[in-house]
């Protein structure tokens, strides 16, 4: 049987491509008809198969330098701008919104040679965590069709698992690059709150989003993130802090030492995760890591300070949504107030409305004070609780979510998964899901780290990957 150009590594297309071996035609043909092949799981809003054809064509007159990423394939996430590429944020308020300039971190891809393959799937304006807000359907998971893939970055998570694209971004919020990494067994990063300017980022919460990169493994994470750092002066809370993410991996982690919060090992998380994390934690101990048990104050009450912060920047942030310049339009004569409203009751999704009404009650009058306020203060509290951690340990570990998939019709509980993911976006801190999972169906385990420092969490990630290989020999 034909090995694919997509189970190779980054480093061997890269091989095949600088010796004219391939083209990247040929990498193409082989995502646009693996998209096709698994149409079902629906990863995608928009293809984009014209313009990446004619990158192909462009790229393939050219000699092909020391740039891994010349040829490569990626997918975006749809709530990032693609300039004359249909983005929607999957809403219906967004129909045949075709954006006039690209997002920053599309700038840097197109100028690294990678080629877009398509604009994909999401819970609708990222608001959800299982990928069923959307206006365009449902994302299935690629390891069980009756289970959640994740979300809202769903449809980029999917398209990496399913072999649709080499990478993806998506955008992190609370948990949305994360846990939808995590059910399908790839890694996904958070990186650090102003690492990667988020320029071209449609909005939810603004205090809390950030773009990253979805890959197959750890090493060509890191070579994403490489890429999609430079300096923006159009996004004011983006750092100039850029670095080679490579550096540290392969390095030994003997004496690294690493905290586990008690909370984050409780009996809400299910027990077979339980289990192979303690396994994972054992060979860690085994190469010399220090790892201790700690607590860290403020953890329960992450949902209700995602719910208040979130809720009441996304209000805000969706205001400017009301169909007269872009998007959805109606016929009809209205008034300009029955017009907005006419266009914001029919484009709007059900949770799209409902995080409205609750974030603008949130942000009215005296319960701005009351609620937004005091959420600011704890999350404040929060931060210096994880900063105290890091005066002693390098890293935190912990599950990454406390399941694997859950069925679409599951009706209990998995606020505990949110638990597991909030936090890091509060303070944020950088963090990775990557794959740990000896089942059928996948899980994570995330790596969460001070302040810009991905290159140690690399380090540490890429050191549990090979151990995970290791097993499986």
């Amino acid at each position: 049987m034909k090995t694919s150009y997509l189970d190779l590594s980054l480093e061997e297309i890269h091989n095949l491509l600088k010796t004219k071996k391939i083209k990247v035609k040929d990498l193409l043909d082989e995502c646009f008809e693996r998209i096709e092949e698994t149409k079902d799981l629906n990863a995608y809003i928009t293809l984009d198969k014209e313009n990446a054809y004619k990158k192909a064509e462009e790229l393939d007159s050219k000699e092909v330098n020391d740039n891994l990423l010349f040829g490569i394939p990626i997918a975006i996430k749809d709530n990032i701008l693609t300039k004359n590429v249909l983005t929607t944020a999957a809403s219906h308020i967004l129909d045949n919104f075709y954006p006039q300039f690209d997002a920053h971190v599309v700038d840097l891809i197109k100028e690294k040679d990678m080629v877009i393959v398509g604009k994909t799937n999401m819970d609708e304006f990222a608001m959800g965590s299982t990928n069923e807000t959307s206006y365009y359907g449902k994302v299935l998971n690629p390891y069980d069709k009756t289970r959640v893939p994740g979300g809202s970055s769903g449809g980029s998570a999917v398209a990496v698992a399913s072999k649709t694209a080499i990478f993806a971004l998506g955008s992190d919020t609370g948990g949305s690059v994360r846990q939808p990494a995590s059910f399908c067994n790839i890694v996904g990063l958070k990186p650090t709150y102003g690492r990667v300017s988020r320029f071209g980022l449609i909005a939810f919460s603004s205090s809390l989003d950030q773009i990253g990169p979805m890959s197959r493994n750890v090493y060509e994470n890191a070579i994403l993130l490489n890429a999609i750092l430079k300096k923006d002066e159009r996004d004011l809370t983006h750092h100039e802090k850029e670095e080679d993410f490579t550096s540290l991996i392969g390095k030994d982690i003997k004496n690294l030492k690493v905290a586990i919060p008690n909370y984050y090992i409780s009996d809400k998380v299910s027990e077979n995760i339980r289990n192979r994390f303690k396994e994972i934690v054992s060979l860690l101990e085994k190469k010399n890591v220090k790892v201790d048990y700690v607590d860290i104050d403020h953890l329960k009450e992450a949902i209700t300070l995602y719910k208040i912060i979130g809720m009441g920047e996304a209000s805000s942030n969706l205001a400017r949504f009301d169909g007269i310049r872009y998007g959805l339009t109606i016929e009809g004569n209205y008034s300009s107030e029955e017009y907005v409203k006419k266009v914001r009751s029919l484009g709007f999704g059900e949770e799209v409305k409902k995080r409205i009404m609750i974030g603008c009650h949130i942000l009215s009058g005296e319960n701005a004070k009351k609620y937004y306020h005091k959420a600011l203060v704890l999350r404040n509290e929060m931060t210096n609780s994880f900063k105290d951690i890091f005066k002693k340990y390098d890293l935190i570990i912990s599950p990454m979510t406390s399941s694997s998939a859950y069925n679409f019709d599951d009706k209990n509980n998995h606020d505990f998964d949110d638990i597991l993911a909030i936090p890091v976006n509060m303070a944020g801190l950088p963090a990775i899901s990557i794959p740990i999972s000896k089942e059928n169906l996948p899980y994570g385990m995330q790596i969460i780290g001070d302040s810009f420092s991905e290159s140690k969490i690399y380090q540490l990630a890429y050191a549990v990957e090979k151990m995970i290989g290791e097993e499986n020999v």
